[in-house]
């Protein structure tokens, strides 16, 4: 027999020739082989799923699902002429099959999730429902061609999804009335705003002009020692290389003492904006958590109450955040002033220690380098002289008129003495006719040289020329 089947059927055949069995649309059906046909068109299961959320929440989930077999997939066809075809699609049999399996899959997913997670991604939730169902029903060979999750639904004696709906009219409602009274909050504020901004612009301007005319005296004075300072620094600037790592590490000791009390200075500050901006957020949470309480226990019967008490807080809030902030301003802008005082008359005194400093060791250079010279010369005539001490001497007697200073010496001494040497001799001598009588007594003057030249050399350690005479201290004097 040939057998055709119609377009949603198909015909399974076993039998003499088949190993298991033999899908097909038409067929010849020989002897010893036998075939049923079978529809493949979904069908429509629709259910209620009594489902609890993680906090303990039940609920109602209504579904319709449209399962078929999967017509596409050999093997998941064979599945499926095996397992489901002989019991009719719409059998209790079926049914309990498939909703078994959606509402275990559903139970499931549900109790891994939150009631606001559900309610509000119920596009997720279907999602994966779908897949969870689905990877169960591969197993059957059938296939999830659609899936329509209701509207959740509550459970009798478990209104949440009603208490929320009139929770979310509630807090419409209430915004609309807090927008109303924000704005007409925001025109009042607007008002006072600029008039304080007025106010204190005015005293801004103030207090910078002051600042600003100290500032300008400072500086002026500040570079009038500068270009003074320059003028005397650029003269020796080649000298004052050596000064330099002194004056550098001064410059960053007193640069250092500097930034740790602006640093002081900084943190008091900035522990007195945090103190007021702590005070602000205090004021803030202390408002909001006022607000709240009243939303809470008078929302209907006290909102017009509460309006007017959110409002003289954030005006009250307002005046201290303004209050707070003139006065940091006024203590920013007197440090300001002290710092950019202090800093020139820093300065001045600076270059004054350093103008000290510099001439002290332009001082102290000069006589290093005159000693330098003349130790320089000294060694320079010593070695030039052969190393003879006593030539040396000599040389710088002479040249520096030690021998012309003396005789000036001297020569101041005896004048206005006037000395005069008288020779008398009596007739005797004179007789003698040689001449001689007046001689000896020029000779008793010469006498008297030696004593003067051993007085000469115990005063200057110099000797008589070779030419003049020879010093013996063994000897008597008066005999050489």
């Amino acid at each position: 027999m040939y057998r055709v089947a119609s377009a949603s059927e198909c015909l399974v055949i076993t039998g003499v020739g088949i190993p298991d069995i033999k899908i097909a649309k038409k067929a010849w059906i020989l002897p010893g082989q036998s075939y049923t046909v079978f529809d493949v068109s979904p069908v429509n299961y629709t259910f209620e799923v009594q489902a609890m959320s993680a906090e303990k929440l039940p609920f109602v989930l209504p579904a319709v699902f449209t399962i078929g077999p999967r017509v596409d997939d050999d093997a998941s066809l064979l599945k499926y002429a095996k397992l489901i075809s002989p019991h009719d699609k719409l059998s209790n049999h079926v049914k309990e099959l498939v909703q078994g399996i959606i509402e275990g899959e559903t139970r499931v997913l549900a109790a891994s999730m939150t009631m606001e997670e559900i309610f509000k991604g119920t596009k997720e939730f279907k999602q994966e429902v779908f897949e969870k169902v689905q990877l169960e029903l591969n197993q059957f060979g059938l296939l999830i061609y659609n899936a329509n999750v209701k509207q959740l639904v509550d459970v009798p004696g478990h209104e949440y999804f009603s208490y929320l709906g009139q929770k979310t009219q509630m807090e419409a409602a209430n915004q609309a009335k807090i927008d109303v009274a924000e704005a007409k909050m925001k025109g009042e504020i607007g008002a006072k705003l600029r008039e304080g901004q007025t106010l204190q612009n005015a005293a801004k301007i103030d207090a910078e002009t002051k600042i600003i005319s100290t500032q300008r005296q400072g500086e002026g004075t500040k570079e009038e020692i500068k270009v003074r300072t320059e003028v005397k620094v650029y003269e020796n600037q080649k000298e004052a290389e050596v000064a330099e790592a002194n004056a550098e590490l001064a410059k960053k000791k007193s640069g250092w003492a500097k930034e740790a009390e602006v640093a002081q200075v900084e943190a008091k500050k900035a522990v007195a904006l945090r103190d007021a901006e702590l005070q602000r957020q205090v004021e803030q949470m202390n408002a909001l958590t006022r607000t709240e309480k009243l939303k809470a226990e008078f929302l209907s019967k006290a909102s017009v109450e509460y309006e007017t008490k959110v409002q003289e807080a954030n005006w009250e809030l307002y005046q201290k955040q303004k209050a707070a902030e003139a006065y940091l301003y006024d203590k920013e802008k007197k440090a300001q002033a002290q710092k950019a005082a202090a800093e020139a008359a820093f300065y001045e005194r600076k270059q004054v220690v350093d103008g000290d400093l510099y001439a002290k060791m332009k001082e102290a250079e000069g006589l290093k380098a005159l000693a330098e010279a003349q130790g320089t010369y000294l060694r320079t005539l010593l070695v030039a002289l052969g190393g003879n001490y006593a030539a040396l001497r000599d040389y710088l007697m002479i040249s520096g008129g030690m021998y012309q200073e003396v005789a000036k010496i001297n020569a101041e001494a005896v004048r206005g003495l006037q000395p005069k040497i008288s020779i008398w001799t009596n007739g005797s001598q004179e007789s003698s006719g040689d001449g001689t009588g007046a001689l000896k007594e020029v000779a008793g003057v010469y006498k008297m040289l030696p004593p003067l030249f051993k007085t000469v050399h115990e005063q200057t350690g110099m000797l008589p020329p070779t030419w003049l005479g020879t010093l013996n201290e063994s000897a008597n004097p008066g005999k050489n």
